[in-house]
């Protein structure tokens, strides 16, 4: 089982980047794929999920309207499009995944977890 993250980057306040997260077929299989970040200093931080069949998307109050979170089944790939980006997303982003229905937003309920990504944005 393996998760590659990719994409991140350095950027300027109010710019875009999108993350990519491949996946191995059996994990891409996983019931909820997920983005999780983490901020020198501060605990590990739930972004956005994703569910198999893609019916359903929860992003953190800190994301939403800014970052789109998605699936490729086909390309064994989730991603995460990251616009209007404000210096507090400076950040590690990891993917992950589980087979727990109930996860959501807590990182200690999944599984599989990939080596995470830099992300800084300056104002």
């Amino acid at each position: 089982v393996q998760l590659q993250a990719s994409g991140g980057g350095s950027v300027q306040a109010g710019g875009s980047l999108r993350l990519s997260c491949a996946a191995s077929t059996r994990t891409l299989s996983s019931f909820l794929m997920a983005w999780f970040r983490r901020s020198p200093g501060k605990e590990r931080e739930f972004v956005a999920s994703i569910r198999r069949t893609g019916s359903r998307i929860d992003y953190s109050d800190s994301v939403k309207g800014r970052f789109t979170m998605s699936r490729d089944n086909a390309k064994n790939t989730v991603y995460l499009q990251m616009n209007s980006l404000k210096s507090e997303d400076t950040a590690v982003y990891y993917c992950a995944s589980t087979n727990y229905l109930g996860a959501g937003t807590e990182a200690q309920k999944y599984d599989y977890w990939g080596q995470g990504t830099q992300v800084t944005v300056s104002s």
